[in-house]
C-alpha cells in the first residue's frame, strides 16, 4: 500500500502528506480517534512511532512523547492490538510503523512480521538498523508481505543507494539534515536540488523528513519528493493537550500542510526519474 500510494500520487502530480504520531499520545486510548483525524484531514500515509527508551534519533519533543507513553505501558505488542481495532473500525490509510530494533528483536521478527501484518500494518521503518545487516528481519517482513523503508541521509556514501534502494519495497526515507528531528524555522536551501539528485538515482519512491514544519516548507518540497513527513511540529501541537483539544489541534495542523500540496497539484509537475 505505501508503494501504491505514493506512486499513484505521483501520477497524479502531488506529493503524500506523511504525518508522525507516537503511539500512547495522549493515551493509547485515545490514539484512534487521533489516527482517524490524521486520515480526515488529509493524510495520505500515517507514520506512527513506538515509545523506546532510548530514541537516538529523536529529537526533544518525541523522545517526552515517548516517555509518556512508556510511563503507561505502552508496548509494542499493545500497539498492534491497537492498530487492529482501528483497521476493524474502517481506518483504510497506510500505516508505516516507525521503530528501533530492540522491540523488534524482543517480538521475534517472525512473530512480529506476522502479527503486525494481521494488525493492519503496511510497513515498517526500523530507524537503527542498516539494510546490509537486516538479512533475516527483511526476509521476515516478505514473508508476511510487510514492505520495507530504510534510510538514506546526506552522509550517506553513493555506493550504498543501490543497496537501500533494492532493500527499501515500500519506499526510501531521506533525512533532510544530520542530526535528531525537531521542528525548523529553515530547511537547508539546497534541499530541493538534493532531493532531485538523490530521485534520479533510485528507483524506489522517496519521503523525505526531519525538521519540516509549516506550509511553507511543504510547499517549497512539493513535487521534490514522492512524500513530505512532518513529525516534531505535529507532535508539538498535541503534547500534553486533552484528546478534544489534541485532535482539533492535530486536524488543523493537517489541514493547513496539506493545502499547498493541493493548490500546487496543477501548477507544480511532480519531478519523475523513472
Amino acid at each position: 500500500m505505501i508503494r501504491q500510494t505514493l506512486e499513484t500520487l505521483r501520477s497524479q502530480g502531488r506529493s503524500a502528506l506523511i504525518p508522525y504520531l507516537t503511539a500512547g499520545v495522549p493515551d493509547l486510548t485515545e490514539t484512534p480517534a487521533l489516527l482517524r483525524a490524521l486520515a480526515e484531514a488529509g493524510a495520505d500515509i500515517i507514520e506512527l512511532g513506538v515509545p523506546f527508551s532510548d530514541p537516538v534519533a529523536d529529537g526533544p519533543v518525541i523522545q517526552r512523547a515517548s516517555e509518556h507513553a512508556l510511563s503507561q505501558g505502552v508496548t509494542l505488542p499493545k500497539i498492534l492490538e491497537m492498530v487492529a481495532q482501528v483497521r476493524a473500525d474502517g481506518l483504510s490509510t497506510p500505516i508505516i510503523l516507525f521503530t528501533y530494533y530492540n522491540p523488534v528483536y524482543r517480538f521475534g521478527l517472525e512473530a512480529f512480521a506476522q502479527q503486525a501484518k494481521q494488525a493492519g500494518i503496511s510497513g515498517v521503518l526500523v530507524v537503527d538498523l542498516l539494510p546490509e545487516a537486516a538479512v533475516k528481519y527483511r526476509q521476515a517482513m516478505q514473508n508476511a508481505g510487510l514492505e520495507t523503508v530504510f534510510l538514506v541521509a546526506p552522509t550517506t556514501a553513493p555506493e550504498r543507494l543501490p543497496g537501500i534502494d533494492e532493500a527499501s519495497t515500500g519506499c526510501v526515507y531521506y533525512v533532510s539534515r544530520t542530526g535528531v528531528t525537531g521542528a525548523r524555522s529553515e530547511m537547508a536551501s539546497n534541499l530541493r536540488e538534493d532531493l532531485s539528485a538523490l530521485k534520479s538515482k533510485l528507483t524506489s519512491p522517496l519521503i523525505v523528513g526531519f525538521g519540516i514544519s509549516s506550509p511553507e516548507h511543504v510547499a517549497n518540497l512539493a513535487g521534490a519528493a514522492d512524500g513530505i513527513v512532518v513529525g516534531s511540529a505535529l507532535m508539538a501541537a498535541v503534547e500534553n493537550q486533552p484528546a478534544e483539544q489534541a485532535i482539533q489541534a492535530a486536524s488543523t495542523l493537517i489541514s493547513a500542510l496539506k493545502q499547498p500540496l493541493l493548490d500546487l497539484n496543477n501548477t507544480q509537475p511532480l519531478a519523475t526519474s523513472h
